[in-house]
């Protein structure tokens, strides 16, 4: 399983370059992509390779030596022996999103899956690598030093136990020798947390799949459906979804409220400054009455005030920190 974002278009082709043509695994590829992106990845790796790559399809089997890639505007999952593609809720306003992949391979494979976190913005793939770990499989990050963008691995290296962090042309060794070992499979209890948002990825109904049971009622609402959210703690992460089934990492959060704080000023700015032409409008209709059209002219002049402070506070620099990722994928 891999994941990536920013970068991941350069760092993808070398690293299914380098991989063996007899790998015994089936690998699934998640590249962060805009909805309307054509799906041309696949066939570039499949050109740059040993290993057949191509687009997956829903409900195709999972057969090793291949390469399965996500497509734009759906998830991409494992269930059971077979590859989904669902249009499940977003998680950190990703769709197809690293950790959904991650969590439903650490659900329905356990102890044989091995998770990848390479070039990224944010923090997709920590928490779905860290269900890996929980569930026995191993953990692989790209080098923070090597990455071009260094965000993904370094949070996952925060709060995930990795078990290797490497260079990207020495990740196709270890898929070598991992994947040619002798699997100890240590039995380990499921996390029941595991098993809801699978089947909220999967496109079940949220709230009757026991979403309100994930964790403690949060403060927060949702930033796509505004939603009531819990939080749910996992090691050092905290995650939050809302009772439609939408998921954010505390990053992704943050990042969504200042877009929305630029949007509420701007949708007031425009408000306003209707109100304000409004009134200059019944001011010229009103002449006749002179104590009328004084306190028009007032409100006027109080709604030129107020329309200044909102455009300066709508134009103020901090709401253009945005991430680079924005994450409509």
């Amino acid at each position: 399983m891999i994941g990536t974002s920013l970068g991941g278009v350069e760092a993808l082709p070398r690293l299914v370059a380098g991989l063996p043509a007899d790998l015994p695994a089936a690998v699934l590829i998640v590249q962060h992509v805009l909805p309307s992106s054509p799906n041309f990845l696949a066939e570039r790796l499949d050109a740059v390779g040993p290993l057949a790559a191509k687009a997956a399809v829903d409900s195709e089997p999972l057969l090793p030596g291949r390469i399965y890639v996500a497509v734009a505007d759906h998830h991409l999952m494992v269930e059971d022996d077979r590859v989904r593609l669902t249009r499940g809720p977003r998680e950190s306003h990703a769709r197809p999103s690293i950790d959904v992949l991650f969590r439903s391979a650490a659900y329905y494979a356990g102890p044989r899956v091995i998770g990848i976190v390479l070039t990224g913005t944010l923090d997709d793939g920590t928490a779905g690598l860290w269900a890996i770990k929980d569930r026995g499989g191993i953990a692989i990050v790209q080098s923070p030093e090597e990455a071009r963008y260094p965000a993904m691995p370094c949070n996952a290296l925060r709060h995930v136990n990795v078990d290797h962090t490497l260079r990207l042309d020495d990740i196709p060794n270890i898929l070598r020798s991992l994947t040619r070992e002798q699997l100890e499979v240590t039995e380990r209890s499921m996390n029941k947390r595991f098993e809801v948002e699978t089947q909220i990825a999967l496109g079940e109904n949220a709230l009757q799949h026991g979403v309100r049971a994930l964790g403690a009622p949060s403060f927060y609402t949702c930033p796509e459906c505004h939603g009531s959210m819990v939080v749910i703690e996992e090691g050092s992460i905290t995650r939050f979804r809302c009772h439609t089934g939408h998921a954010y990492s505390e990053s992704a959060l943050l990042a969504r409220t200042l877009p929305n704080v630029e949007a509420t000023l701007w949708a007031a700015l425009a408000q306003a400054e209707e109100r304000q032409t409004l009134l200059q409008e019944l001011a010229q209709r009103s002449r006749s009455a002179a104590e009328a059209t004084q306190s028009y002219a007032e409100e006027v002049r109080r709604m030129q005030h107020l329309t200044e402070k909102i455009r300066e506070l709508a134009t103020d620099p901090v709401l253009s920190r945005s991430n680079d990722e924005t994450g409509e994928s």
